[in-house]
């Protein structure tokens, strides 16, 4: 990813919800001593419950970095910021699959309203590139094989469902307006700086302070899982690289039943099956299956997972056991346990 250092203007870009899981380490990485060297970032985050201020802590003295606490559903503000930017990569999403069920109105909001206020805005500034981060869920389930880019969008949830009318959206200011917008559909991500509600760090965080962790339905469930080191990789290829109006599935190339990942997360906190598991009722319209084909990123970008599972899974096991003071207050706080 690093690139010799340019005498001409820094790219200024945009990152929506860059003070989020995957956002935040898009900005430590592009700021970082393996980043592209000529870039300037600002991050626009409205720092709801699972955005965090200290996720940014790294990069927050860089003379590149600045930070804006807004709504990405504010045309004002939007239209300010899209004027003073060449690129944007949207992260900004509301995505906790249990919460939409609970109440989708939020996640149509945020991840249809919010997106068409970007792209719309973005289009009117004449951004030069518009990066949107979507999701495999869009595709709905697959028994077997593996969806490429062309198979139909069937979501079956509320958060699902918000995400691919953003991914519609934003290809439509491409085809209808000439807009240079680029989609990625990544599977499930994992690593550190996780919020703890999603699967791995909310077990590991109950696992490391010995309660139970909550296995849905008969555990069958099969996800394809990406560290965000690779995710990461793959947005910036698709930034630097990819084609405007395509679409690229980003895949870590390991899929495990949730019972097979529930049995080494307890493995990696010296856990016990029979005491520290607890069978739940399933989630309603639970997918069964992921299974992104990447093929098109790898042929098209050079994409290749560099971080085994075996790696990354311990690796993130370990930034849990040595950050409690990261995790254990948004816990307490979203009364995750």
């Amino acid at each position: 990813m690093t690139a010799p250092a340019s005498s001409a203007r820094p790219v200024r870009i945009l990152v929506t919800g860059g003070a989020g899981f995957i956002g935040s380490h898009y900005v430590r990485t592009l700021l970082g001593p393996e980043g592209p060297g000529d870039v300037e970032v600002t991050v626009l985050d409205k720092l709801t419950y699972a955005g965090n201020p200290a996720n940014l802590d790294e990069v927050r003295g860089h003379p590149g970095f600045a930070f804006v606490r807004g709504d990405i559903c504010d045309p004002e503000l939007v239209g300010g910021l899209m004027a003073e930017h060449d690129q944007v990569v949207h992260f900004a999403a509301e995505s906790h699959v249990d919460r939409s069920i609970d109440g989708g109105a939020e996640f149509v909001r945020t991840n249809v309203v919010g997106t068409h206020t970007l792209v719309d805005a973005a289009h009117r500034a004449g951004v030069s590139t518009f990066v949107h981060i979507s999701t495999d869920e869009v595709y709905g389930s697959i028994d077997e094989g593996s969806w490429p880019e062309t198979h139909p969008l069937e979501p079956n949830s509320p958060y699902s469902s918000a995400k691919a009318s953003s991914d519609l959206i934003a290809l439509s200011y491409h085809r209808t307006h000439g807009l240079d917008v680029r989609v990625t559909r990544c599977s499930n991500n994992y690593g550190h700086h996780h919020f703890p509600e999603k699967v791995i760090p909310l077990f590991v965080t109950q696992l490391l302070d010995g309660r139970k962790v909550p296995l849905y339905g008969d555990g069958g469930n099969v996800r394809d899982w990406l560290h965000i080191d690779d995710h990461v990789q793959g947005i910036e290829l698709v930034r630097t690289k990819g084609r405007a109006g395509e679409i690229y599935n980003i895949g870590g190339g390991t899929e495990l039943s949730n019972k097979e990942l529930t049995g080494l997360l307890l493995e990696a906190c010296g856990a016990d099956w029979d005491t520290s598991v607890e069978y739940v009722e399933d989630r309603k319209g639970h997918d069964r299956r992921y299974s992104v084909d990447c093929t098109k990123i790898r042929e098209e970008l050079g994409y290749e997972p560099r971080k085994s599972f075996e790696r990354g899974l311990a690796e993130t096991v370990q930034w849990y056991r040595d950050n409690r003071d990261w995790w254990e207050p948004l816990k307490q706080r979203a009364a995750l346990g």
